[in-house]
C-alpha cells in the first residue's frame, strides 16, 4: 500500500539534492532557469525557504522553492482526499442447493438484494451433492431464475458455469440510473 510518509521521505530537500544542475522554479511560480544546485540554495536561503525536489525523474530534475512544511501538509491532505474517494466493493457469497424450498429461496433473494443495494459484488453458489451431480439442469433453472427477478438490481458480470460439484454465477450492482 502507498504511504504518504515514504513518498514524504523520498521527496529531497535542500543539500540532499545530488544534481549536478537543476531546473528552478521560483516561490512565486516564475522560471528561474537551469542553474547549479548551490545557486538555488542561496536563492532559496535568500527568501527564507526550502529547495524541494519535485520532478526527480526529469532531465534536469526540477526543483522548487518553496516552504516544505506546507509542501508536507498539501501532500498528506492529497491522499486523504483520494483514500475518500476510493469504494471498496466486497464479494458476498451465496450459497444454495438445486433442491431449494420456496421460503429458503425467498430469504436468500432478499440477502443478494440488500448486498447488491449496499454496493457489493455477490457470488451465487449452488452445490451439487452426490445424484444431484445428474440433474444439473435444475441449478441452471434455478440460476436463470435469479437473473430474471434481480434484472432491475444486478449485472451478470459472470454467466452460471460449471466448477467441479459447484454451479457459480457473479453479479454486479447495475448502475444507478437518474
Amino acid at each position: 500500500m502507498w504511504n504518504i510518509s515514504s513518498s514524504i521521505k523520498q521527496t529531497r530537500i535542500n543539500e540532499k539534492i545530488y544534481a549536478k544542475e537543476i531546473r528552478v522554479i521560483g516561490a512565486d511560480g516564475s522560471q528561474a532557469g537551469i542553474i547549479s544546485v548551490m545557486a538555488a540554495l542561496e536563492m532559496a536561503e535568500k527568501e527564507g525557504l526550502d529547495l524541494v525536489e519535485i520532478s526527480p525523474d526529469a532531465q534536469p530534475p526540477v526543483c522548487k522553492i518553496m516552504d516544505y512544511g506546507k509542501f508536507k501538509y498539501a501532500q498528506s491532505r492529497k491522499v486523504k482526499e483520494n483514500k475518500k474517494r476510493q469504494t471498496i466493493v466486497h464479494l458476498k457469497e451465496i450459497k444454495m442447493s438445486p433442491t431449494i424450498d420456496k421460503h429458503d429461496y425467498d430469504f436468500k433473494t432478499k440477502h443478494v438484494k440488500e448486498f447488491l443495494s449496499a454496493g457489493d459484488k455477490v457470488m451465487i453458489k449452488i452445490e451439487f451433492k452426490g445424484r444431484q451431480m445428474a440433474y444439473t439442469q435444475f441449478g441452471t433453472k434455478l440460476m436463470n431464475q435469479l437473473i430474471q427477478e434481480l434484472e432491475s438490481l444486478a449485472i451478470v458480470e459472470s454467466q452460471p458455469k460449471m466448477e467441479g460439484r459447484r454451479m457459480i454465477m457473479i453479479l454486479s450492482p447495475a448502475p444507478v440510473k437518474g
